[in-house]
């Protein structure tokens, strides 16, 4: 594996790693015990998508990230210090989300045929379930109010 897709495909795991931090916090911050429980289910999946990244690199002989960004700290902070509703934190996860499939796909597409494209293909449909999950949570949220 090449330098520069290992750094990209630490990016995409980062970028997981800071999501996953942000559904956890979200899941003990929301009133709704159900949505608690939807909130967590999403972060385990996100775990197992870091997980199997963080692997595929390791069978390369790659170095994986296992922390995310200082920036993505920094900013996760200032948005954990922000008063949220369940709605809001719906919004918030369903936006971050939504970027971190875009950021998947756009590695894909740089990256071109490798064993890492393979990998990252193989974790779309599991992205792909948690950005539609999180779109309808959207969509129940929008018809409540």
């Amino acid at each position: 594996m090449s330098l520069a897709i290992e750094h990209l495909c630490n990016g995409l795991i980062r970028r997981s790693i800071e999501l996953r931090a942000l559904y956890r916090h979200a899941a003990m911050r929301v009133s709704e015990p159900g949505l608690r429980t939807v909130l967590d289910e999403e972060a385990q999946s996100l775990s197992l998508v870091i997980d199997e990244l963080q692997a595929q690199i390791r069978t390369h002989e790659g170095t994986p990230a296992t922390r995310r960004r200082m920036f993505g700290a920094v900013r996760s902070r200032f948005d954990l210090l922000m008063p949220h509703s369940d709605d809001a934190w719906i919004r918030l996860l369903a936006r971050h989300e939504q970027n971190l499939l875009r950021s998947f796909e756009r590695v894909i597409a740089r990256i071109g045929p490798s064993d890492m494209t393979a990998e990252l293909h193989r974790q779309l449909p599991r992205l792909h379930s948690i950005d539609l999950d999180m779109h309808s949570l959207v969509k129940a949220v929008s018809i409540a109010h």
